[in-house]
């Protein structure tokens, strides 16, 4: 049971970094990025086509992936959330629409991706070793270690980041009235921007961990990202940081109980399942059930 509990947080934690970059984006501007996964794997697919081509090395994989990413991100800001920016963040329509074009955008990034590189299954060099630390009945494996170690740390950096500093200071501000913000001197299309970027860029470094475990890519990554990134966003609370880790930590420990238990065609079905009994249990997340740092149940946003 403990060999299961520290795989399952292991594989949670690459979910809990994919729904902070999708709480994020809600909690600022109150709008689901649908074209977040695509970001993410045309990020990973045109680091390999370029490593194809003139052999970088590992360390710079990395950041090729997360540059892509953001690049990626701020086009999908600025064609499918900014020209809605002037319209209240609680606009139903605004919302719907956006939604809308980033899904259309979606498509267009997955297209381009498999024209970049058209085979179905592409190898991802590692830059983790292999070699598993076993003590005893238990198994560690170092990537495993770092995915905790990374979630944990992104978690506590966006926290400082948001709560420490006068740019968060600004996304606050912005966060309680576009308006007033721009009253005071705000760049709010630039904060917007930036906000994308950085959430794009918390994606690429997940895409980066998540391909770098598993060894390789397919197409089907984005439709993975966005679903698991949203999945374990909706459990903890979309625009809480902390539901962002406890979802995802939650949604890692069922799969892996429930891959034991019942094989793993029952695997993501659990995780459906979770999801539906959180909803109608708690429509706003688990992050209802706690007092967060600004005593609005952890929410930035």
């Amino acid at each position: 049971m403990l060999q299961h509990t520290i795989d399952g947080l292991a594989r949670g934690a690459s979910y809990a970094l994919l729904a902070l970059g999708f709480t994020l984006v809600f909690g600022v501007l109150r709008r689901v990025n649908l074209a977040y996964g695509a970001s993410i794997m045309l990020g990973i697919y045109l680091a390999i086509w370029i490593a194809q081509r003139w052999h970088i090395g590992l360390l710079l994989l990395a950041p090729a992936v997360m540059a892509v990413t953001m690049a990626a991100g701020v086009y999908v800001e600025r064609l499918c959330f900014a020209p809605h920016a002037q319209l209240s963040r609680h606009n139903q329509r605004a919302a719907v629409t956006s939604m809308a074009a980033s899904f259309a955008v979606w498509m267009q990034l997955e297209e381009l991706a498999t024209l970049l590189l058209p085979r179905h299954t592409y190898a991802f060099p590692s830059p983790f070793d292999l070699t598993v630390a076993a003590t005893g009945a238990l198994a560690v494996r170092l990537e495993h270690l770092v995915a905790l170690a990374a979630a944990a740390g992104v978690a506590l950096g966006l926290w400082a980041l948001l709560y420490r500093t006068r740019f968060g200071l600004a996304v606050r501000a912005m966060i309680d009235s576009r308006p007033a913000a721009a009253c005071i001197g705000i760049n709010v299309p630039r904060i917007s921007a930036l906000i994308f970027a950085l959430a794009s860029a918390l994606g690429g470094a997940a895409g980066y961990l998540i391909v770098s475990i598993d060894g390789q890519v397919t197409p089907m990554f984005a439709m993975w990202a966005t679903l698991k990134g949203m999945i374990a966003a909706m459990l903890g609370g979309l625009g809480s940081l902390p539901g962002a880790l406890a979802g995802g930590l939650m949604l890692g420990l069922l799969e892996t109980y429930s891959q034991s238990l019942f094989g793993p065609q029952y695997r993501d079905l659990c995780g459906y399942g979770l999801l539906f009994a959180v909803l109608c249990l708690c429509p706003a997340g688990l992050s209802t059930l706690w007092r967060g740092v600004n005593g609005e149940g952890g929410r930035h946003g």
